[in-house]
Protein backbone atom coordinates (compact mmCIF):
# COMPACT_ATOMS: atom_id res chain seq x y z
CA UNK A 1 0.00 0.00 0.00
CA UNK A 2 2.85 2.68 0.40
CA UNK A 3 4.25 1.81 -2.81
CA UNK A 4 1.25 2.74 -4.90
CA UNK A 5 0.44 5.87 -2.70
CA UNK A 6 3.91 6.67 -2.91
CA UNK A 7 3.75 6.62 -6.90
CA UNK A 8 0.16 8.51 -6.44
CA UNK A 9 1.84 11.41 -4.61
CA UNK A 10 4.49 11.30 -7.23
CA UNK A 11 2.00 11.52 -10.12
CA UNK A 12 0.17 14.50 -8.34
CA UNK A 13 3.33 16.40 -8.09
CA UNK A 14 3.91 15.53 -11.82
CA UNK A 15 0.69 17.42 -12.78
CA UNK A 16 0.98 20.02 -10.17
CA UNK A 17 4.16 21.27 -11.77
CA UNK A 18 2.50 21.75 -14.82
CA UNK A 19 -0.08 23.74 -13.18
CA UNK A 20 1.15 25.52 -10.35
CA UNK A 21 2.99 28.37 -12.03
CA UNK A 22 -0.42 28.95 -14.27
CA UNK A 23 -1.83 32.22 -14.91
CA UNK A 24 -5.47 32.85 -13.60
CA UNK A 25 -6.07 33.21 -16.99
CA UNK A 26 -4.44 29.85 -18.43
CA UNK A 27 -7.04 27.98 -15.24
CA UNK A 28 -9.92 29.02 -18.45
CA UNK A 29 -7.56 27.33 -21.71
CA UNK A 30 -9.81 24.98 -23.07
CA UNK A 31 -8.47 21.35 -23.17
CA UNK A 32 -8.96 18.27 -26.08
CA UNK A 33 -12.12 16.93 -23.47
CA UNK A 34 -15.18 19.08 -25.14
CA UNK A 35 -16.27 21.83 -22.57
CA UNK A 36 -13.67 21.48 -20.05
CA UNK A 37 -10.68 23.72 -18.70
CA UNK A 38 -7.51 23.47 -17.20
CA UNK A 39 -9.86 24.34 -13.86
CA UNK A 40 -12.06 22.07 -14.80
CA UNK A 41 -10.21 19.00 -15.46
CA UNK A 42 -8.21 19.98 -11.26
CA UNK A 43 -11.35 20.44 -10.11
CA UNK A 44 -12.71 17.00 -10.98
CA UNK A 45 -9.62 15.64 -9.75
CA UNK A 46 -10.15 17.50 -6.50
CA UNK A 47 -13.96 16.62 -6.17
CA UNK A 48 -13.15 12.79 -6.89
CA UNK A 49 -10.18 12.43 -4.52
CA UNK A 50 -12.69 14.13 -1.83
CA UNK A 51 -15.06 11.06 -2.28
CA UNK A 52 -11.97 8.65 -2.64
CA UNK A 53 -10.95 9.72 0.59
CA UNK A 54 -15.33 9.76 2.25
CA UNK A 55 -15.52 5.77 0.89
CA UNK A 56 -12.80 4.81 2.66
CA UNK A 57 -13.47 6.96 5.88
CA UNK A 58 -17.36 6.20 5.80
CA UNK A 59 -18.70 3.81 3.41
CA UNK A 60 -22.41 4.62 4.11
CA UNK A 61 -22.25 8.03 3.70
CA UNK A 62 -20.44 7.22 0.17
CA UNK A 63 -23.03 5.69 -0.55
CA UNK A 64 -25.35 8.16 0.51
CA UNK A 65 -23.36 10.57 -1.54
CA UNK A 66 -23.28 8.72 -5.06
CA UNK A 67 -27.11 8.75 -4.65
CA UNK A 68 -26.75 12.68 -4.31
CA UNK A 69 -24.00 12.75 -6.86
CA UNK A 70 -26.08 10.84 -9.61
CA UNK A 71 -28.94 12.89 -9.27
CA UNK A 72 -27.18 15.93 -9.85
CA UNK A 73 -25.49 15.30 -13.00
CA UNK A 74 -22.91 12.93 -12.19
CA UNK A 75 -19.77 13.24 -13.71
CA UNK A 76 -20.38 16.76 -14.94
CA UNK A 77 -20.98 18.23 -11.20
CA UNK A 78 -17.19 17.40 -10.25
CA UNK A 79 -16.15 20.69 -12.26
CA UNK A 80 -19.03 22.84 -10.93
CA UNK A 81 -17.03 23.61 -7.37
CA UNK A 82 -13.90 24.45 -9.27
CA UNK A 83 -15.50 27.05 -11.51
CA UNK A 84 -16.81 29.06 -8.21
CA UNK A 85 -13.82 29.48 -6.77
CA UNK A 86 -10.22 30.98 -8.44
CA UNK A 87 -7.48 28.80 -10.21
CA UNK A 88 -5.01 29.80 -6.98
CA UNK A 89 -7.98 28.65 -4.34
CA UNK A 90 -8.39 25.43 -6.48
CA UNK A 91 -4.88 24.14 -6.43
CA UNK A 92 -4.54 25.22 -3.09
CA UNK A 93 -8.03 22.70 -2.05
CA UNK A 94 -6.44 20.11 -4.33
CA UNK A 95 -3.43 19.79 -2.08
CA UNK A 96 -4.99 19.77 0.79
CA UNK A 97 -7.38 17.11 0.11
CA UNK A 98 -5.33 14.74 -2.38
CA UNK A 99 -2.61 14.65 0.63
CA UNK A 100 -5.92 13.96 3.11
CA UNK A 101 -6.51 10.87 0.59
CA UNK A 102 -3.20 9.33 0.95
CA UNK A 103 -2.50 9.61 4.70
CA UNK A 104 -6.14 7.72 4.76
CA UNK A 105 -4.81 5.48 2.10
CA UNK A 106 -1.92 4.71 3.76
CA UNK A 107 -3.47 3.50 7.05
CA UNK A 108 -5.79 1.10 5.31
CA UNK A 109 -5.39 -2.75 4.36
CA UNK A 110 -4.25 -2.74 0.85
CA UNK A 111 -6.70 -5.92 0.29
CA UNK A 112 -9.52 -4.46 1.89
CA UNK A 113 -12.78 -3.65 0.09
CA UNK A 114 -13.60 0.12 -0.85
CA UNK A 115 -16.93 1.03 -2.37
CA UNK A 116 -17.04 2.85 -5.50
CA UNK A 117 -18.90 3.98 -8.28
CA UNK A 118 -19.23 0.39 -10.12
CA UNK A 119 -18.26 -2.45 -8.25
CA UNK A 120 -16.39 -2.49 -4.41
CA UNK A 121 -12.29 -2.68 -5.37
CA UNK A 122 -10.00 -3.97 -3.30
CA UNK A 123 -7.78 -0.84 -1.65
CA UNK A 124 -4.61 -1.45 -3.69
CA UNK A 125 -6.87 -1.35 -6.64
CA UNK A 126 -8.73 1.85 -5.65
CA UNK A 127 -5.24 4.49 -5.38
CA UNK A 128 -4.18 2.83 -8.56
CA UNK A 129 -7.08 3.58 -10.48
CA UNK A 130 -6.70 7.21 -8.68
CA UNK A 131 -3.08 7.00 -9.93
CA UNK A 132 -4.73 6.44 -13.84
CA UNK A 133 -7.40 8.82 -13.55
CA UNK A 134 -4.78 11.89 -12.45
CA UNK A 135 -2.21 10.78 -15.30
CA UNK A 136 -5.33 10.83 -17.43
CA UNK A 137 -6.55 14.33 -16.63
CA UNK A 138 -2.75 15.34 -16.34
CA UNK A 139 -2.18 14.66 -20.20
CA UNK A 140 -5.33 16.88 -20.96
CA UNK A 141 -3.83 19.94 -19.04
CA UNK A 142 -0.56 18.88 -20.79
CA UNK A 143 -1.90 18.85 -24.00
CA UNK A 144 -3.54 21.82 -23.47
CA UNK A 145 -0.06 23.85 -22.50
CA UNK A 146 1.55 22.09 -25.08
CA UNK A 147 3.58 20.07 -22.49
CA UNK A 148 4.88 16.74 -22.39
CA UNK A 149 3.99 14.89 -19.63
CA UNK A 150 7.39 12.69 -19.15
CA UNK A 151 7.28 8.67 -18.87
CA UNK A 152 7.89 7.40 -16.17
CA UNK A 153 7.23 3.21 -14.78
CA UNK A 154 4.58 4.38 -12.92
CA UNK A 155 2.73 4.03 -16.48
CA UNK A 156 2.47 0.12 -15.75
CA UNK A 157 -0.47 1.05 -13.45
CA UNK A 158 -2.04 2.80 -16.06
CA UNK A 159 -1.31 0.11 -18.25
CA UNK A 160 -2.02 -2.97 -16.05
CA UNK A 161 -5.80 -1.48 -15.78
CA UNK A 162 -6.16 -0.72 -19.29
CA UNK A 163 -5.71 -4.56 -19.88
CA UNK A 164 -7.47 -5.57 -17.12
CA UNK A 165 -10.34 -3.90 -17.86
CA UNK A 166 -11.03 -5.40 -20.84
CA UNK A 167 -13.80 -7.14 -20.41
CA UNK A 168 -15.34 -3.78 -19.13
CA UNK A 169 -14.90 -2.17 -22.45
CA UNK A 170 -17.32 -4.33 -23.65
CA UNK A 171 -19.74 -4.74 -21.03
CA UNK A 172 -20.68 -0.98 -21.40
CA UNK A 173 -20.51 -1.11 -25.19
CA UNK A 174 -23.29 -3.79 -24.82
CA UNK A 175 -20.73 -6.09 -26.58
CA UNK A 176 -20.59 -10.11 -25.99
CA UNK A 177 -17.65 -10.46 -23.55
CA UNK A 178 -14.20 -11.42 -25.30
CA UNK A 179 -13.92 -15.10 -25.81
CA UNK A 180 -9.91 -14.58 -27.26
CA UNK A 181 -7.26 -13.69 -25.25
CA UNK A 182 -5.00 -11.02 -26.23
CA UNK A 183 -1.43 -10.48 -25.61
CA UNK A 184 0.31 -7.30 -24.56
CA UNK A 185 3.75 -6.34 -24.74
CA UNK A 186 4.92 -2.60 -24.39
CA UNK A 187 8.17 -0.99 -24.25
CA UNK A 188 8.59 0.58 -20.71
CA UNK A 189 10.05 3.97 -20.50
CA UNK A 190 13.93 1.80 -18.61
CA UNK A 191 13.70 -0.01 -21.89
CA UNK A 192 12.32 -3.96 -20.65
CA UNK A 193 9.04 -5.07 -22.12
CA UNK A 194 6.20 -5.11 -19.65
CA UNK A 195 3.72 -8.77 -21.04
CA UNK A 196 0.35 -9.45 -20.28
CA UNK A 197 -0.76 -12.87 -21.06
CA UNK A 198 1.60 -14.99 -23.46
CA UNK A 199 2.29 -14.55 -26.91
CA UNK A 200 -0.50 -15.03 -29.37
CA UNK A 201 -1.67 -14.32 -33.32
CA UNK A 202 -4.09 -11.46 -31.58
CA UNK A 203 -1.17 -9.08 -30.06
CA UNK A 204 -1.11 -5.32 -29.35
CA UNK A 205 2.66 -4.44 -28.91
CA UNK A 206 4.51 -0.61 -28.92
CA UNK A 207 5.61 1.72 -26.37
CA UNK A 208 3.66 2.05 -23.14
CA UNK A 209 2.98 5.52 -23.40
CA UNK A 210 0.94 5.29 -26.42
CA UNK A 211 -1.04 2.26 -24.80
CA UNK A 212 -2.04 4.15 -22.07
CA UNK A 213 -2.92 6.78 -24.42
CA UNK A 214 -5.10 4.81 -25.99
CA UNK A 215 -6.84 3.24 -23.50
CA UNK A 216 -7.57 6.57 -21.40
CA UNK A 217 -8.62 7.60 -24.56
CA UNK A 218 -6.49 10.24 -24.80
CA UNK A 219 -5.33 9.37 -28.47
CA UNK A 220 -7.04 7.63 -31.03
CA UNK A 221 -4.73 4.25 -32.18
CA UNK A 222 -4.04 5.97 -35.28
CA UNK A 223 -1.91 8.74 -33.92
CA UNK A 224 0.29 6.44 -32.00
CA UNK A 225 2.57 3.89 -33.27
CA UNK A 226 0.90 0.66 -31.66
CA UNK A 227 0.75 -2.42 -33.83
CA UNK A 228 -2.50 -3.81 -33.53
CA UNK A 229 -2.66 -7.72 -35.13
CA UNK A 230 -5.91 -10.15 -35.37
CA UNK A 231 -9.55 -9.43 -35.01
CA UNK A 232 -9.96 -9.85 -31.36
CA UNK A 233 -7.14 -6.89 -30.80
CA UNK A 234 -8.46 -5.00 -33.35
CA UNK A 235 -11.71 -4.95 -31.74
CA UNK A 236 -10.98 -4.23 -28.46
CA UNK A 237 -8.06 -1.36 -29.28
CA UNK A 238 -11.04 0.45 -30.84
CA UNK A 239 -13.65 0.72 -27.70
CA UNK A 240 -10.84 0.50 -24.88
CA UNK A 241 -11.65 2.05 -21.93
CA UNK A 242 -9.53 1.87 -18.73
CA UNK A 243 -12.07 4.43 -16.77
CA UNK A 244 -15.41 4.00 -15.47
CA UNK A 245 -18.61 5.47 -16.77
CA UNK A 246 -20.77 5.41 -19.54
CA UNK A 247 -18.87 4.60 -23.10
CA UNK A 248 -16.39 7.47 -23.47
CA UNK A 249 -15.89 9.30 -27.20
CA UNK A 250 -11.89 9.68 -27.02
CA UNK A 251 -10.02 11.73 -29.52
CA UNK A 252 -10.86 11.47 -33.24
CA UNK A 253 -7.50 10.57 -35.54
CA UNK A 254 -5.89 13.39 -36.41
CA UNK A 255 -6.27 15.05 -33.55
CA UNK A 256 -2.61 14.57 -32.13
CA UNK A 257 0.57 13.72 -34.24
CA UNK A 258 2.11 10.39 -33.37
Amino acid sequence: MQGICDDLHLEHLALDTLVSPLSEEQWSLATPAPGWTIGDQISHLWFFDQRAALALRDPEEFAADAQRLIAAGGTQASVAPGRAISGSELLAAWRTDRADLLQLARTVDPSSRVPWYGPAMAARSFITARLMETWAHGHDVADALGATMPATDRLKHVAHIGVRARPFSYLINDLAPPAKSVYVALAAPDGSVWEWGEPAADSVRGEALDFCRVVTQRRHVRDTSLVVEGAAATEWISIAQAFAGEPGRGRAPGQFAS
